[in-house]
Parts: C-alpha cells; sequence; structure tokens
C-alpha cells in the first residue's frame, strides 16, 4: 500500500533486536495512521548523514521532539529499497520519499511520500546516528562487526584474537 502524509505527528527509526541481528525501521503516523517501513542499517546512516547536511543550509530548528520510541507493534508493511529526501520552501518541509524493493522484473513498488517539520528531520537524524553507532564495535584490524560471542578476523585467519 502507498502512503502519502504530508503532515506527519510522528517520525522516527528505531530497531528491535540484538546487536548483530537488529532490523532497522522508519515509522512515521499522521492522523491516526501509523506507516512502519524496513530499512537496512547502511540506509539509517546514509539518510541521517544526508538529513544533517541539507538541515546545515536551512535555518536553525526550533525545539526537537522527544518522542522517539517505535509505536508498537512495529510490523513492517514493506522493505524500502531507495530513499529519497528534497525540501519544499513554500511549506517549510522536508519531504522523505521511500520506495518499496522490488525485483527488475517486477513493476513498480509502493512508494512512501512523508512530510515533516525541520525538527522532526533534526530529531530523526539525530537518532539515527545514535541508532548506527549502537550497534557492534568493528574489529580494529579487519573492520568487521565484533560479536559478543567471538570474532573470526581474516587478518588472523581466525586462529588468534584480534590486536591492536
Amino acid at each position: 500500500m502507498s502512503y502519502e502524509l504530508f503532515d506527519v505527528d510522528r517520525l522516527t527509526v528505531g530497531a528491535v533486536g540484538p546487536p548483530g541481528r537488529r532490523v532497522f525501521l522508519l515509522q512515521a503516523s499522521a492522523g491516526g495512521t501509523v506507516i512502519t517501513l524496513k530499512v537496512e542499517k547502511q540506509q539509517v546512516a546514509a539518510l541521517s548523514e544526508y538529513l544533517s547536511q541539507v538541515l546545515a543550509d536551512l535555518p536553525s530548528t526550533g525545539d526537537l521532539p522527544t518522542d522517539l520510541e517505535l509505536d508498537e507493534p512495529a510490523d513492517p508493511e514493506w522493505i524500502v529499497g531507495a530513499l529519497g529526501v528534497t525540501y519544499d520552501e513554500a511549506s517549510d518541509r522536508v519531504l522523505l520519499v521511500a520506495e518499496e524493493a522490488v525485483a527488475e522484473e517486477e513493476e513498480a513498488g509502493e512508494v512512501a511520500r512523508l512530510a515533516a517539520t525541520r525538527e522532526q528531520v533534526a530529531a530523526l537524524a539525530i537518532r539515527g546516528v545514535a541508532l548506527v553507532e549502537a550497534g557492534r564495535p568493528p574489529c580494529p584490524l579487519c573492520g568487521f562487526p565484533l560479536d559478543p560471542a567471538g570474532h573470526v578476523c581474516p587478518r588472523t585467519d581466525g586462529h588468534r584474537p584480534p590486536t591492536p
């Protein structure tokens, strides 16, 4: 199902599950409609970075929203394949466009258009960075994530623990 929420009440990102197996979600609500979309960690990181750059070129924001936890149940409608961002100066809204990931042979998928205030987008960018940084730390040798149960480092052929 496609969505057009041109004045969102809430906009957030979140993650469910333990580090290494987290599922990242983009969630928006407007007028009683709540949509949850599955996104990749890299998409959250790239979106947060890009939104920060967009906001740097705009007038400073007011107070940021603080209610950024995901609404439950957080069951995703579909998986996001592409994200786009535009700014509408007339309405002073940032428009996020999320397109569903579909196989090449399929027709175009669903689309969600989410118009949010600069404050909502700033809060989303800050939360996105925090979520990405809260993941598993990288191995100092190979850069791959370190698992709590251990790490088979390709730089050591997996025969000894990584040493800085």
